[in-house]
């Protein structure tokens, strides 16, 4: 049997599936999908402990401190390329743009520990050289480099991305929640399908129609998901499935009566932009519950 999907061992980690004979044997003798599926559920636990986290904690002082040396460690990198080629034989060092006066010394670098070393003023007509004034620039006019812009908006939308995670799974109160099942449905071939192709249907009692489907042959468009009353023949779509093998939720309109439209229907469309059903049916299932 090949590794389950990705998607597979997601819904089965957050408890929204129930792993079948094949899948329960696969799980026992694969260690990859095995790991896999321990883990993704130690991630619904992370998120289901934190329900209750409304406000974080601020960060150490030491962090922010780490920020401010990396950013003047930055902005001296100019000065330290200097001072290296003013070293070098024959190279003769070119001056750098002035600067008002008055401004403080910038301490010692966090990276070298030195203090950057004057600038070379030209020569005055005495032949003697101006003072040199610090080169640096103050905190207050400061700009942050390219680089630091990149990486704080990089950390911030890392954090966004964790706290939403950590939103959805919280949610589901608990590290494998249950859903509670109004009815249910096994899916079988239909008509010409090959007979390896299967599925099942539930209806969740938060509105949502699970299907788990499997073997489904290809297409050259798209899967469709239907309900239909079988005693009137009339139907709506629930929505499309991304691909032949695989899970869904699909939302269900409020109120829909499930004891009148209580066939559950997969289809194969075409993308020919007729709405209606194409009559070629894959997978069929009645539900009860």
């Amino acid at each position: 049997m090949p590794h389950l999907d990705h998607d597979r061992l997601v819904f089965l980690a957050l408890g929204e599936s129930e792993a079948g004979h094949g899948e329960t044997d696969h799980l026992a003798t694969c260690v990859s999908c095995r790991d896999e599926l321990e883990a993704l559920r130690h991630i619904a636990g992370l998120g289901a402990d934190t329900q209750g986290l409304r406000e974080l904690p601020d960060p150490p002082a030491h962090v922010w401190a780490g920020v401010l040396a990396e950013l003047d460690a930055a902005e001296k990198l100019p000065s330290l390329a200097e001072a290296h080629r003013q070293g070098l034989p024959g190279v003769r060092p070119q001056p750098l743009a002035e600067e008002p006066p008055g401004l403080p010394h910038r301490p010692p670098s966090a990276v070298t520990g030195d203090r950057p070393e004057p600038r070379r003023q030209p020569s005055g007509p005495d032949g003697e050289r101006a003072p040199g004034r610090p080169a640096t620039r103050s905190r207050r006019g400061r700009r942050w480099p390219r680089w630091a812009t990149t990486v704080v908006t990089a950390t911030a939308a890392a954090v966004i991305a964790v706290l939403g995670t950590v939103a959805v799974l919280g949610d589901r109160g608990g590290p494998t929640p249950q859903q509670a099942v109004l009815a249910s449905a096994p899916l079988a071939a239909y008509g010409s399908t090959p007979k390896d192709a299967n599925g099942d249907a539930r209806v969740f009692a938060d509105g949502r129609l699970h299907l788990h489907v499997a073997n489904l042959p290809d297409v050259s468009g798209y899967y469709e998901v239907w309900l239909i009353n079988p005693t009137t023949m009339e139907m709506f779509s629930v929505g499309v499935l991304r691909g032949s093998s695989g899970d869904a939720l699909l939302p269900l309109p409020p109120n829909v009566d499930l004891q009148a439209y209580s066939v559950v229907d997969v289809s194969a469309e075409q993308y020919d932009n007729r709405p209606a059903h194409s009559g070629d049916s894959l997978l069929r299932g009645t539900l009860t519950g």
